[in-house]
């Protein structure tokens, strides 16, 4: 019995420290087990409220404006860059509207002008969707925000508007050799003025400029241009011509008129010079016959056949008679003068 109690009470002490092992085993290990699940489900529900803030926010770009539709109905517009709340999807969508420039053409368009001749034209429309909430949402119920779409239905506004503005012109007020009639920057204005209200009332559209990107000319209306242009060169020339010649008419009557006063102002001045002169001859003559009248009947004689007789002349006189006897007499005899004595 000694030997079995032994045995015995070996197998109960083995028993009772392997069941104290486990159990302290089980007591380490055991807090860790119920603490994973917590951590997970944190860590999810972070997850989950990022992403339902991340659905949340909306950003707005620089030259877009974002429309909050709510339900598919417009609700608000951003407009200030940056970001913005809005109630996640299916309840709110955030649709972006481009607000950049825009330019769309016409094409060539056949037009008619005032004075009943045809030019193709072609003009470009600079737009861009008005930045305030109200045009905003107008563009999109419009076109169903669709930029495309919106250049198509201006293009049709252009070319109408192109008809109307030019039955107000004349063709010599687009096409025109004098720079100062060419009256293309009223045309401009004019088309701008016939579709700017419209496309903003109706589009949500704003219009910065409207210009001729291109104007031609059918070959009948060329040729019309053409003959419409010879005829006022010829006009001109004509006109010029004519002043020319009236000019020269003025310049010739002026000189006329200046030539006959100078001729009697030359005429009277010489007058005086001749009459001046007479008056000096008729002193030196009378000077002359007081110191010897014979001298003098001599002199006079002489310039007075050196008047009425040149190289051509040929007369039969009688030589006794004065002034011929000058040329039978020959010269007359002065009396000597005594000459003075030498002492």
């Amino acid at each position: 019995m000694s030997s079995s109690h032994p045995s015995g009470s070996h197998d109960h002490h083995h028993d009772h420290d392997h069941h104290d092992h486990d159990h302290d085993h089980d007591h380490n290990h055991q807090p860790p087990g119920p603490a994973r699940p917590w951590r997970r489900f944190g860590l999810a529900g972070l997850l989950v409220i990022f992403a339902a803030a991340t659905a949340c926010l909306v950003q707005v770009r620089s030259g877009e404006a974002t429309v909050i539709t709510r339900f598919g109905n417009p609700a608000r517009v951003l407009l200030e860059p940056g970001l913005a709340w809005r109630l996640p999807i299916p309840f709110e969508a955030a649709v972006p509207v481009d607000l950049r420039l825009r330019t769309t053409s016409s094409g060539l368009q056949d037009v008619g002008t005032r004075d009943g001749l045809r030019i193709i034209v072609q003009a470009y429309v600079a737009w861009q969707v008005q930045d305030d909430p109200d045009n905003v949402q107008r563009f999109m119920r419009a076109v169903q925000n669709q930029p495309d779409e919106a250049a198509r239905q201006i293009r049709t506004f252009a070319g109408s508007a192109l008809e109307t503005a030019a039955s107000g012109f004349d063709l010599a007020d687009l096409v025109n050799t004098d720079a100062s009639k060419v009256r293309i920057t009223e045309f401009e204005a004019h088309l701008r003025e016939q579709i700017a209200q419209q496309l903003l009332n109706t589009y949500g559209v704003r219009v910065l400029q409207v210009g001729i990107e291109r104007l031609t000319l059918p070959s009948v209306t060329l040729d019309a241009t053409v003959e419409r242009m010879r005829a006022e060169r010829e006009t001109i020339a004509t006109e010029r011509t004519a002043e020319g010649k009236r000019q020269a008419a003025e310049i010739r009557s002026a000189a006329e008129r200046d030539a006959r006063i100078l001729q009697a102002e030359a005429t009277v001045k010489a007058a005086d010079i001749e009459a001046q002169s007479r008056v000096q001859a008729a002193e030196i003559y009378g000077k002359a016959y007081a110191g010897s009248p014979q001298l003098y009947n001599l002199l006079r004689s002489l310039d007075t056949l050196g008047t009425v007789i040149n190289a051509d002349t040929r007369l039969v006189l009688r030589t006794d008679a004065a002034p011929f006897r000058a040329l039978v007499d020959g010269p007359p005899q002065l009396p000597a003068t005594p000459r003075e004595s030498k002492p």
